[in-house]
């Protein structure tokens, strides 16, 4: 039990768990042993793979090389720990009902002021970056600047549209001087048109081209979700900060020429500044849903990123190996919100051979 964890670290776990109302004990319980803070009775911080790599290793992320994040200092954070309207099945996260807790998992019966959430994932990063002094291959000078953020994303874990305060959290966070990343499943359209104030980048997280395949692979918990979702890509091109669509690839789900055109239909729809299409990786408890054949390498990516682009005339901007990503982009330089990665993406080159599908029967719908 977390409670029997002895130390100053022990007893912070404790106190986290504390904030947590019931039934929901159980479950943060679990996320703290997979290293999520808490911050408050809802809002969880993480430490990214890439804010260590940046520090101990001098590499950076996909956001850093297309958009200038600086990775060391980025927020990766959620108000939403609990809560999603969907159950894809390449998600992550645990749901309530996978441990045995009988609650509604579509709405946040509470709500914490922004102003705390702020001060707490800024707190909570310190804290995770902290561990980093007297490490021996860490650079010191990035643990000093990661000491300071000067980015939040706001995906990790759930679906942060759910969060009532949502465009106060995202003022306040702008008021600190930092910029934002907002991912959503797109499943909240009133919300999304009734921000008090825009996140510097608006991303839409997509697996699914039609109402079927999005039945199927994405589980709604709700009705209406991909009317929902639809009302969503109409309303991106009312967006004045950047907005991304983000396909995430699923070998033998959505790598199909029926995919390529379907997703063709829904850019035209919502005229996204930018297409980023990201491999999913085999992580968490999409395990037990998926397989590691599902899993694409970085060159189906590229074969089915330049497929795409030829279909919507999107200019092939980038790619990073490392993390299985391609962007398409509809302007001629994506904008950069921060400091970081100033020699920018890999040259990107297009594919040799036909693009070919790969079929995998477990996944059949």
């Amino acid at each position: 039990m977390i409670s029997r964890v002895r130390g100053v670290m022990g007893r912070k776990l404790v106190d986290q768990l504390a904030s947590v109302p019931d039934p929901y004990k159980p479950l943060a319980e679990i996320m703290l042993k997979q290293k999520y803070h808490f911050v408050g009775r809802h809002t969880v911080v993480k430490k990214c793979y890439w804010t260590h790599a940046a520090i101990v290793e001098g590499r950076f992320c996909y956001k850093c090389k297309f958009y200038g994040i600086e990775s060391h200092r980025d927020i990766q954070m959620s108000p939403v720990a609990f809560w999603c309207w969907n159950a894809c099945l390449h998600c992550w996260r645990i749901r309530p009902q996978d441990i045995g807790i009988d609650v509604d998992d579509t709405k946040m019966p509470y709500a914490d002021d922004p102003k705390m959430i702020v001060d707490g994932i800024i707190e909570a990063h310190r804290r995770i970056i902290s561990g980093y002094k007297g490490h021996p291959k860490a650079d010191p000078k990035r643990v000093e600047e990661a000491m300071n953020p000067v980015h939040v994303t706001m995906s990790l874990t759930g679906e942060p549209t759910l969060y009532e305060r949502l465009g106060e959290l995202i003022q306040e966070i702008h008021r600190r001087g930092m910029t934002t990343f907002l991912v959503t499943r797109g499943v909240r359209p009133d919300v999304l048109a009734n921000l008090e104030e825009e996140p510097s980048q608006l991303y839409i997280s997509m697996e699914a081209w039609d109402k079927k395949s999005y039945n199927y692979f994405n589980r709604p918990l709700v009705p209406r979700a991909w009317e929902l979702t639809m009302e969503t890509l109409h309303l991106l091109p009312s967006f004045s900060s950047p907005t991304v669509l983000r396909i995430t690839l699923v070998r033998g789900f959505n790598d199909t020429e029926e995919a390529l055109d379907g997703f063709a239909r829904l850019i035209r729809t919502a005229s996204p500044t930018y297409v980023e299409v990201k491999a999913y990786m085999w992580v968490g408890a999409s395990r037990e849903r998926l397989s590691k054949t599902n899993m694409p390498s970085h060159e189906e990516v590229r074969r089915f990123s330049w497929r795409l682009a030829e279909r919507i005339g999107y200019k092939v901007y980038g790619e990073v190996r490392a993390s299985r990503v391609v962007l398409l982009s509809s302007i001629e330089k994506p904008i950069r919100h921060g400091k970081g990665c100033p020699e920018g993406p890999e040259t990107p080159e297009p594919p040799t051979g036909e693009y070919e599908a790969i079929d995998n029967p477990e996944l059949t719908y």
